[in-house]
């Protein structure tokens, strides 16, 4: 799932080559995409982009009509940009294409999710707060008053396990499963550790793993073409997604704890005391 600084470098290259164009056609190719009907997806024709926000995990396209074309990319979805699209209207079927969005110039991005599992959401509004997605979201960890005082208020009184918190985007706005992994490696903390527990300097070194890991992200990803924003986040990560492979900073063995839907990888040396973690239906959750 991308992430705040995949979103991010997204945020950047659409500012760089939308931001004075029109957006000429905006052509839906599975109807499950659209979240919204009122104002119609067609009213964002013919707008001017003026800017490009993002919104922790959402990407928002605003128009000088007044109207947002926003987007969630959920687990499976990507923007694919192309510098001169396709001619003619994509035919519906079976394949990834999502939506389409051309420029006057003949450019424009299609969006794309692979999978079964249809999530990836495109909305129309006039304000982006009428989206509850972005409605609830919490303060942005990048955000210049996002200080160790501002997540210690946050994590305290929290009976979850620090996995579950950083991942909350109602808390922690653009954090997702990998870089919440990420930052808890660079933490030394283990994910099942209770966030309430931490103490004030537990939460400042947290609070600058948290920092430094989501800076850096961007940091790499910032100039790099849409197409290869994935392959960038792969190649950053430490331990998310490296299960069986020496962590790179102690050389123990990267382990993993599956659930449900998801897994989390971490360190035994680094984060839990060299112990392996149980899994979460087991009855004690090492800390």
């Amino acid at each position: 799932m991308p992430e705040l600084p995949e979103v991010e470098a997204l945020r950047d290259f659409l500012t760089e080559h939308l931001v004075g164009h029109e957006v000429v056609r905006v052509l839906p190719v599975a109807i499950s995409v659209l979240k919204t009907y009122d104002p119609p997806v067609g009213a964002f024709e013919g707008s001017e982009v003026t800017a490009v926000h993002r919104h922790g995990k959402f990407l928002d396209i605003e128009g000088n009509s007044g109207l947002h074309l926003v987007t969630h990319l959920a687990r499976a979805g990507w923007l694919q940009w192309k510098d001169r699209l396709p001619d003619g209207p994509p035919k519906p079927g079976k394949g990834p294409l999502a939506l389409r969005v051309a420029l006057e110039t003949g450019a424009g991005f299609d969006l794309t999710e692979a999978g079964t599992q249809k999530r990836l959401a495109v909305y129309v509004v006039r304000d982006p707060r009428e989206i509850e997605g972005i409605a609830r979201l919490g303060p942005d960890p990048l955000a210049d008053g996002f200080d160790a005082d501002r997540l210690a208020a946050l994590l305290k009184g929290e009976r979850r396990q620090l996995k579950g918190a950083l991942r909350d985007q109602s808390l922690i706005a653009g954090v997702g499963n990998a870089y919440s992994d990420e930052i808890l490696h660079a933490a030394k903390m283990s994910p099942f550790k209770l966030a309430s527990s931490l103490t004030p300097e537990e939460t400042r070194h947290l609070y600058e793993a948290l920092r430094t890991t989501l800076t850096e992200a961007v940091e790499r990803s910032r100039g790099v073409a849409a197409g290869r924003l994935k392959a960038e986040k792969r190649s950053g990560l430490r331990v998310h997604g490296r299960t069986g492979e020496p962590c790179p900073v102690c050389g123990d063995t990267v382990r993993e704890v599956s659930f449900s839907d998801s897994s989390l990888q971490y360190c035994p040396t680094c984060q839990t005391g060299g112990k392996p973690l149980a899994d979460r239906r087991l009855s004690r959750l090492l800390k």
